[in-house]
């Protein structure tokens, strides 16, 4: 593990950080769709991203989703560390949407690496700043952007995590993330390729505007 951790974070952390992640952390994989952390957990550890892409999700009282933001490889989820630190339950629900390779850290560190380490504080602020950019950005989305064009920004977004521009996701997928209706989801799509911004396949969606 020590050479993965050196090849992504050897140029941001402290070799000592890096030795000891190398020794703490618990090493996880996560098959694509598999949830990785659920609504109400209390959260034991940390989750530092490897590899994949991993879909954050808030959830009403009716169980009803909604996509907030994505994490990539290198990203860690400032909401957990919020859970880790103060010994709350989780409020999001973070799924797998590739195939995901995961560290997890040890949540009594957490506080300490932030004390012991400039860098691990550093990343750790960097952190909540992207992830609080990445809330303002979904705010917005949801406030002031029409139906289709929150569905392309979505289907933008998720072709960039995935780094594929055909997407195998199925109306039904597209409208719980949305939160909206089935019915609407295909009419929109229908209505993106006719503006030339998407291709509609029958088990995929090809992105043409990225």
């Amino acid at each position: 593990m020590a050479s993965t951790l050196n090849d992504n974070f050897g140029y941001l952390f402290e070799k000592e950080l890096i030795t000891e992640i190398d020794t703490l952390g618990i090493p996880k994989d996560f098959k694509e769709n598999t949830t990785i952390i659920e609504v109400d957990d209390y959260i034991k550890s940390m989750p530092l991203l490897i590899s994949g892409a991993i879909k954050i999700l808030r959830e009403d009282e009716n169980g009803d989703e909604l996509v907030l933001y994505y994490l990539e490889k290198g990203d860690t989820c400032a909401m957990t560390l919020s859970c880790c630190m103060g010994q709350t339950k989780s409020k999001i629900r973070a799924v797998a949407e590739t195939d995901v390779e995961l560290i997890m850290l040890p949540k009594e560190k957490m506080a300490e690496w932030l004390g012991k380490y400039k860098t691990w504080q550093a990343y750790i602020l960097q952190s909540y700043h992207a992830r609080v950019d990445e809330l303002l950005d979904a705010v917005d989305t949801i406030a002031f952007l029409k139906m289709d064009e929150r569905l392309f920004k979505y289907l933008k977004d998720k072709a960039m995590v995935t780094h594929n521009d055909i997407l195998h996701v199925t109306h039904k997928q597209i409208s719980e993330d949305l939160h909206t209706s089935r019915v609407v989801v295909s009419r929109l799509l229908k209505k993106l390729e006719n503006e030339g911004k998407i291709n509609l396949h029958r088990n995929s969606i090809k992105v043409l505007e990225l």
